[in-house]
């Protein structure tokens, strides 16, 4: 859709730079202008503009960090589950299995209130507690987006690889690995929106995230219908402009491989 603005006189990898840095700073001036852009509504979304635009801000936070952890996790598990050593493989399957086999808000309860009770000492905060689930929990989808992609390079260029003298872990990081993360893409963009969504779920442990902020407001005012309203709204542009920086980081990608 970006892409679309830009004058088709511009070369294609020059039109997707700009898509890319323009989708970018959309995001963050909808961030830094939500709270002034809320305090022009009345009653009570105007007086606690601040509040949601806090909000907001917590839950992209909570996003971009459990996000970046996750793709680490899903890297290391997609090359765990497909090594031909049966202990990596086998710790990795049980850890895609066990994650994708359980609710997320039982997992971010069992990380606040029960690991403490495993490990003694081992208490967490409220926001960490809500990165270490949501890192986890977006680690086992990513791994196997990021699984299939490593089954999508062919075998031919592997061996041509180790043919021409590179080291296996060359042939990974040069061959494999970009080829792989491309296919990928698209799929490790899509659990990164969803997980934007998910992370309102941390509100279960009282992360002072989007969705907390407006339970907290709807029960002081008695006004469900805006608030949770406006809650959906902001929501719903956090994730269009996700949808978009992901799309623009796809399509400069693609102009990359051509």
């Amino acid at each position: 859709m970006l892409l679309s603005l830009w004058p088709a006189s511009w070369p294609r990898k020059a039109r997707s730079n700009a898509t890319l840095v323009a989708a970018a700073v959309a995001l963050v001036a909808a961030l830094w202008a939500l709270g002034a852009l809320l305090s022009l509504f009345p009653g009570s979304i105007g007086s606690n503009a601040a509040q949601f635009a806090q909000g907001a801000r917590m839950t992209l936070w909570l996003t971009v960090v459990s996000g970046a952890i996750g793709l680490l996790l899903g890297l290391v598990a997609a090359l765990a589950r497909s090594s031909r050593k049966p202990l990596p493989s086998h710790l990795a399957a049980v850890y895609i299995w066990l994650i994708r086999g359980t609710p997320l808000l039982v997992q971010i309860l069992f990380v606040y209130f029960a690991l403490p009770v495993l490990v003694p000492g081992l208490e967490l905060p409220e926001f960490a507690a809500a990165v270490v689930a949501l890192a986890l929990n977006v680690g086992a989808y990513n791994a196997e987006a990021i699984r299939g992609a490593l089954l999508a390079v062919p075998q031919g260029q592997r061996d041509a690889a180790v043919a021409l003298g590179m080291r296996p872990v060359q042939v990974l990081a040069g061959v494999v690995l970009p080829q792989a993360l491309r296919v990928a893409l698209p799929a490790l963009a899509s659990n990164v929106v969803a997980l934007l969504k998910d992370s309102s779920l941390a509100f279960a442990i009282g992360v002072v995230e989007l969705t907390n902020v407006g339970n907290r407001i709807q029960a002081v005012t008695f006004q469900p219908v805006p608030t949770l309203a406006t809650v959906a709204c902001i929501y719903l542009l956090l994730t269009t402009l996700l949808t978009q920086f992901s799309g623009a980081l796809e399509h400069r990608l693609e102009r990359d491989r051509l």
